[in-house]
């Protein structure tokens, strides 16, 4: 190795000597790999570094890892924390060699153990560390017993109750437990997680359990298990969330810890009683795959502009608006984090605390013990705090305790249930709040709703004229090749669909809003001057997106039916 990579990544003018000078001062504070820490920065994108340092090194190198075509045999003399510590993965055995993914090849000490585990001398090839893990997941996957299977055992043995609790979370791929039902309810975990699901929904029927994942905002059902069944399932569920099993008339609430290929998961959990016994939602939560940077989440342009420039605002309220489970709390944490520095103290109070962001303090709402939205805000107040998060304005008291905390000299960030933009002022009106308080505190009110995104498989088609005006486009906005359509395909389970993104309507509140909030007028008079002085509306944002080929117009009008003035 003549050169360093740096220099090597200069050369080649994917890097220039200003960036490598920081990217080196940034190692030299906090130590770490060159390289980590310009894929870190976004200095350079892994695709470009990798094959650079891999002929640095004198390694072939591997973008991508086929799985289906490795050899299980192989996989199975290899424990999976031994593959994830050292982010190591066999690939094939050629010419009485093993041919190995490793992310770091120069690590001796853990090729020479995994030589004298598999018995032959080892080949090395360097590969992203994302890309061996996401394949370590799926490879291990295959190796352990699928939900399937483990019906299949279940249908073999007449189990009725079981009593084994979880311990300290540890990753359940590791886990060894015998027990068909809690292997059932692993492998459940395991798919749910590996599919991108957001809640496992466990309901009983008369004859059988329906056990459904909510996987980009739709329920698919997964399996069916026997009637038989149920009441083990919903014990074992029951006892990783440390609820009462023998309550079985009244709803319980609870809170799942585990670890699962190397991911922190923690789950909500819902047990209430229905007609044919309990029924259970999980609410997974992976701390690993929350997205905490603005422009993923949707934000781009003249939108994301406004937004930085409100949310470093020093004092009003900015709410964010929309149904449940249309992303307004991982909105508000982009935004947190986004302005998160050691000079600001940011608190939050929250029902609950999804996920911890370090450099912010975080209240769990506990009305047991009267903490309320309300009380907390109170508190917080005497906390010296520059910006306050409210996880939810459900009431008049709350509403006002925000107002008074903008009045004197916080930004307070927050969340409404409307349906659009405009409807959040009514909303706050409609509760009491004096018009003028409104008018004086409120900065902005920023709308949402999540659409899917088209898979790679994706098609262009020419739509129709009707298919235009109904997104509200004309047909010379729509681009040369047309918009594109789902297919379907392996990678995103033949929905078409894989992930999602937002679509925003953002209403900034000037004068003339302020006029008409004084005067208590209605959110259709509101919304309409807001478009007059130029705010794109949910469905205009929506209609953005179908052009850049990034959802369909069939799911945009899906969600933005009530859109329309």
């Amino acid at each position: 190795m003549n050169d360093r990579i740096g220099e090597i990544l200069v050369q080649q003018g994917l890097l220039t000597p200003a960036d490598l000078e920081h990217a080196l001062s940034l190692q030299q504070e906090r130590g770490g790999r060159l390289g980590q820490i310009l894929i870190a920065e976004k200095i350079v994108r892994p695709e470009a570094f990798y094959p650079q340092l891999a002929a640095q090194m004198g390694f072939n190198f591997i973008s991508r890892i086929a799985d289906r075509e490795i050899d299980l045999e192989i996989i199975r003399k290899l424990p999976i924390h031994f593959a994830k510590h050292y982010q190591i993965l066999p690939i094939e055995v050629r010419d009485d060699h093993l041919v190995v993914a490793s992310a770091d090849p120069l690590n001796f000490f853990a090729l020479d153990d995994l030589r004298m585990l598999m018995g032959m001398e080892i080949l090395p090839t360097l590969a992203p560390s994302d890309v061996i893990l996401e394949a370590i997941n799926r490879v291990y996957d295959r190796a352990a017993e699928s939900a399937e299977r483990a019906m299949d055992e279940l249908s073999k043995e007449n189990l009725d109750m079981l009593a084994q609790e979880l311990e300290e979370p540890k990753d359940l791929l590791d886990a060894s437990d015998e027990a068909p039902i809690i292997r059932l309810v692993n492998s459940l975990l395991f798919q749910a997680i590996k599919e991108r699901a957001s809640d496992i929904h466990i309901e009983p029927f008369e004859r059988d359990v329906s056990v459904r994942f909510r996987i980009d905002g739709e329920l698919r059902e997964k399996i069916r298990p026997p009637k038989r069944f149920q009441n083990s399932i919903a014990s074992r569920v029951k006892i990783m969330g440390g609820l009462n099993i023998a309550e079985k008339r009244l709803p319980q609430d609870g809170r799942i810890r585990i670890k699962l290929a190397g991911k922190d998961v923690d789950i909500r959990l819902s047990t209430i009683p229905v007609a044919h016994g309990e029924r259970i939602v999980m609410r997974l939560l992976d701390k690993t795959s929350v997205i905490l940077n603005l422009e993923d989440l949707g934000l781009d342009g003249d939108m994301l502009t406004k937004v930085n420039r409100m949310i470093n605002r020093p004092n009003g309220i900015i709410l964010v608006t929309g149904p449940t489970g249309s992303g307004k709390t991982t909105t508000i944490y982009a935004a947190l984090t986004r302005i998160n520095r050691p000079d600001l103290n940011i608190i939050t109070v929250e029902d609950p605390v999804e996920y911890q962001i370090q450099g912010i303090g975080q209240i769990q709402v506990n009305p047991k013990i009267n903490l309320t939205f309300a009380s907390g805000l109170r508190h917080i107040l005497r906390q010296d705090p520059d910006v306050i998060m409210v996880g939810e304005i459900r009431d008049v008291e709350t509403a006002e305790i925000a107002i008074q905390s903008s009045l004197t000299g916080h930004l307070v960030l927050s969340t409404l249930h409307t349906n659009d933009a405009a409807g959040a002022l009514t909303r706050l009106l409609d509760m009491g709040v004096e018009p003028f308080l409104v008018a004086s505190t409120l900065a902005a009110t920023m709308a949402q709703r999540l659409v899917r995104v088209l898979c790679q498989c994706k098609q262009l088609y020419q739509p129709v004229d009707e298919e235009i005006a109904e997104i509200g486009l004309h047909r010379d906005q729509v681009p040369p090749d047309g918009f594109y359509r789902p297919v379907g395909c392996d990678h995103c389970l033949q929905t078409g669909y894989l992930g999602r993104s937002a679509i925003y309507e953002l209403l900034m509140v000037d004068d003339e809003v302020r006029d008409l909030i004084v005067k208590r007028s209605d959110s259709v008079t509101i919304k309409k001057a807001a478009m007059r002085n130029g705010m794109r509306t949910l469905r205009d944002d929506g209609a953005l997106k179908v052009i850049s080929g990034v959802t369909s117009v069939a799911e945009v009008l899906s969600v933005t039916r009530e859109d329309i003035l």
